[in-house]
């Protein structure tokens, strides 16, 4: 199992979008992060050209960046789930992980710091994070058996700027 995990795109600033009294699971991708998206995209299609599962955040940013990704990936299963959203019990979503086919690739969008402990657990088997991925990385897991502690192959982490860099 390959497990793709991808930080959302650059959001509204927090601050600005709470001060209109909003839920912030409700706060959107910037244009700047919707175009980076886009450029990104096309290097983490490079990189690896299939998926069979693309699953986010219910949060309006995690969903935009995913359905992004998810257009150069017409024949993946896309869908947003509570397992990715801040906060989550990972043990939640190592056990949905755990029913998808072994042989599949799955990309993963969320948020910080839960991506960078989950990244920790599946390598280390600690919760104490050894990075942080800015808005818009990318890191590739690989699994020989199913997702649990201590199991996974980190193959590769990238930047933004170098998943834009790719896709040219």
């Amino acid at each position: 199992m390959k497990i793709i995990i991808i930080r959302h795109a650059i959001a509204e600033n927090p601050a600005a979008f709470a001060r209109n009294c909003k839920d912030d699971t409700l706060r959107p991708l910037t244009e700047k992060g919707i175009k980076r998206v886009e450029q990104s995209r096309q290097g983490l299609k490079k990189l690896e050209p299939k998926a069979e599962y693309i699953l986010s955040s219910t949060l309006v940013r995690a969903v935009q960046t995913a359905d992004l990704i998810a257009e150069l990936y017409p024949n993946a299963t896309r869908q947003a789930i509570p397992q990715l959203n801040p906060g989550a019990d990972p043990a939640k979503l190592t056990s949905l992980l755990s029913d998808l086919p072994q042989e599949s690739t799955i990309l993963l969008v969320g948020h910080e710091p839960d991506l960078s402990e989950l990244i920790s657990w599946y390598t280390n088997g600690s919760h104490f994070s050894f990075l942080q991925l800015k808005r818009g990385a990318a890191c590739m897991l690989q699994f020989k058996a199913g997702p649990k502690a201590a199991s996974a192959e980190l193959i590769w982490l990238l930047p933004p700027k170098q998943l834009r860099s790719l896709g040219v």
